[in-house]
């Protein structure tokens, strides 16, 4: 593993629900023993058991709360508490300010809270959030989205790889990802729209992020119907002149 530290996994990439071949945003990140399972949109859990176990997860980490993000927490929860696996102790869970409340709201069926700290032991970010997750560090950052949302900096073996969530263009990310080896940058609008709160990243926002940050590759994901996935990085490589690639699911990426 020394030479290949760090490993980006793409569970799935759809916005804003899952395709036949492609469910909605989740990546499994890992460094010798551990893996991280980032974003858990719909479909993802079952991507996720290609590789790892749900109980083998050392940490689930959640950028917001939109349901192509986090709506297989759900059926996590089931599959952590009421099947097959038996939890040593919760899960650690990462997320947006809120994130317990939300998810007993959805899973209380009676006069009594889902007891959803039995099965994830949840931990609210904040601007400059930092933890160790056994061999991965994680540094997250508020972004733009027009709700509490997150990017992330993950270092393991002296590389990095910074997931820019959901988000426009905006300072805390481009400094998050200032000389990162990988940046997992979202590009889901076709076009800026003038007036409007921007919440997203276009293709060349993608590029002009990975252009400003210095980064090493720019991988796109979270590509809006409106364009294909060959269409989103021809328009991130004409702003960002570093490799450019699409986070097809299944991929796997080695970032060292």
């Amino acid at each position: 593993m020394a030479s290949d530290p760090l490993r980006l996994t793409v569970l799935g990439s759809a916005t804003p629900y899952a395709s036949v071949d492609n469910p909605c945003s989740g990546y499994l990140v890992s460094s010798g023993r551990t893996r991280i399972w980032m974003d858990a949109g719909s479909g993802t859990l079952a991507q996720l058991q290609r590789h790892v176990r749900l109980d083998e997860v050392a940490a689930i980490w959640l950028s917001h709360l939109h349901a192509d993000h986090s709506a297989d927490l759900l059926t996590a929860y089931y599959a952590a508490l009421y099947a097959d696996l038996r939890l040593t102790a919760p899960i650690p869970l990462y997320g947006p300010p809120g994130t317990a409340d939300r998810l007993a709201h959805f899973l209380t069926n009676g006069p009594r809270r889902s007891p959803v700290e039995s099965a994830f032991a949840v931990h609210e970010l904040h601007d400059g959030h930092q933890v160790r997750v056994g061999e991965l560090a994680l540094t997250s950052r508020t972004v733009r989205h027009g709700m509490p949302a997150f990017a992330v900096r993950v270092e393991a073996g002296g590389r990095s790889l910074v997931y820019s969530g959901d988000t426009a263009p905006c300072t805390n990310l481009t400094r998050l990802a200032e000389g990162c080896d990988v940046l997992l940058c979202e590009a889901e609008s076709a076009h800026a729209q003038e007036g409007e709160e921007r919440v997203h990243h276009t293709p060349e926002d993608a590029g002009g992020t990975a252009r400003a940050a210095r980064v090493g590759r720019l991988v796109v994901t979270h590509v809006g119907r409106a364009l294909t996935p060959r269409q989103a990085v021809a328009r991130a490589s004409a702003v960002y002149d570093g490799p450019v690639e699409h986070a097809a699911p299944g991929l796997t990426f080695s970032i060292g």
